[in-house]
């Protein structure tokens, strides 16, 4: 390749202004400076661009910030809406009722929204319907529900095989096999009422069941459905039992039952009729149950002497199950159960100890057990000897019996 093929453009610019300075009678050093300044100029030239370009992003960022200021200042300006419930729709208008005053207004649909009653709307000053409120459950309700399924089989539960099989029947079948009821021709039960002394493991079943079935597990307390205002509890149970529906297949477990199921009784005060009223409600979502829908309620309580009659009766909890305290067997069950894991001596007599811990729950043998390794722990041991176990069923025991003296022992 030539030489004059492999100038540059600015090369080949340089020697053209050259030749023509030289052709007008310019010397070697006006042709040098002329050239540098041409040079400081390209220069200056970048430099400028560097600069608009720096202008124009601050100008973007000024005109953000302007545009964040004037919707802020249009939403501070703009008037509040209220909250309403739509009550009848008729022909392009519609009967809404203002929350909070409970006033009742007509007023026109925009032909933009598809307006339905039970609907909540948001509406302006003069009533006019401006944007509908996509209903959410309360957010007390969604903490409610478990994500995963617990992690409980039935195989960790020890001495309630009849109790099992009741549950299952009434609660895992209608969700695995419905068409078993179906070839039958009888309907599933709707709800499980589990009673029974603490610690039997009434939760432990229900937790079983919902992992079991693949479903959602939806745990409340009773006493979680009783709140400070007028409504509120009865609100509450209304927007979990929808959750569930939504969540279906799901199981809804209500512990401690007792808390605001009793017996309806009135003594002239605004707290007493808002725990009736939240009964009521909960009597009310448990009629419009479907029996053949996936959703199954299992309540639990220590104290069914106290519940009202309304809610024992058939069509509410089709199948009261008692949960009893285990027996011998159950108990040797439990404490193998509680231990498998566990590094145990050969000296350890399971029968010994299922003889002596007569009238302990489930939870009490589970605590004997714990209490067992953590004097291992103590001794920083390898394994549970029968005297670890011994020194445990004292300790139970012995706060056992402390919890159960009278007050008055103690003063």
């Amino acid at each position: 390749m030539s030489n004059s093929s492999a100038e540059s453009p600015v090369d080949t610019n340089r020697s053209k202004m050259k030749t023509q300075i030289e052709s007008e009678g310019l010397d070697e050093k006006d042709v040098e400076s002329l050239l540098h300044e041409i040079e400081i100029l390209k220069i200056n030239n970048e430099n400028m661009r560097a600069k608009l370009l720096e202008a124009s992003m601050l100008a973007n960022n000024y005109l953000d910030e302007t545009n964040k200021l004037k919707r802020q200042l249009e939403q501070l300006t703009t008037p509040p809406l209220f909250i309403a419930t739509v009550m009848e729709v008729d022909h392009g208008t519609a009967l809404i009722r203002q929350h909070g005053n409970n006033q009742e207004v007509v007023t026109r649909i925009p032909a933009n929204l598809n307006v339905e009653a039970g609907m909540r709307v948001c509406v302006n000053a003069a009533f006019s319907i401006i944007s509908i409120i996509t209903r959410a459950a309360d957010v007390r309700a969604q903490v409610m529900e478990l994500i995963n399924s617990p992690g409980i089989d039935y195989d960790m539960i020890g001495g309630l095989d009849d109790v099992l099989k009741e549950v299952v029947e009434s609660v895992e079948l209608p969700l695995l096999e419905p068409e078993l009821f179906e070839k039958i021709g009888i309907e599933p039960p709707t709800g499980v009422l589990l009673y029974g002394a603490p610690g039997t493991g009434k939760t432990l079943i229900a937790k079983a069941v919902a992992s079991r079935a693949h479903a959602t597990f939806i745990r409340m307390s009773g006493s979680d459905l009783v709140q400070k205002f007028v409504g509120e509890g009865a609100r509450l149970v209304k927007d979990v039992f929808q959750m569930a529906r939504d969540k279906a297949p799901s199981i809804l477990f209500i512990d401690e039952i007792d808390a605001v199921g009793g017996m309806r009784t009135h003594d002239g005060t605004t707290g007493s009729a808002e725990v009736n009223r939240t009964m009521l409600q909960l009597l009310a979502e448990m009629d419009g149950f479907d029996a053949t829908q996936n959703v199954k309620v299992i309540a639990a309580t220590n104290r069914i002497d106290l519940l009202d009659p309304a809610l024992l009766r058939p069509g509410r909890f089709d199948r009261v199950i008692e949960v009893p305290i285990p027996d011998e067997k159950a108990r040797l069950e439990i404490l193998k159960i509680h231990t498998r894991k566990m590094s145990i001596t050969d000296d350890v007599d399971f029968e010994k100890l299922a003889k002596m811990t007569d009238g302990l729950s489930g939870a009490d043998l589970k605590v004997i057990t714990k209490e067992a390794g953590m004097f291992v722990l103590r001794r920083r041991g390898e394994s549970i000897t029968m005297k670890d176990m011994m020194d445990a069923y004292e300790k139970v025991v012995e706060e056992e019996e402390e919890s159960n003296m009278p007050h008055s022992m103690f003063v």
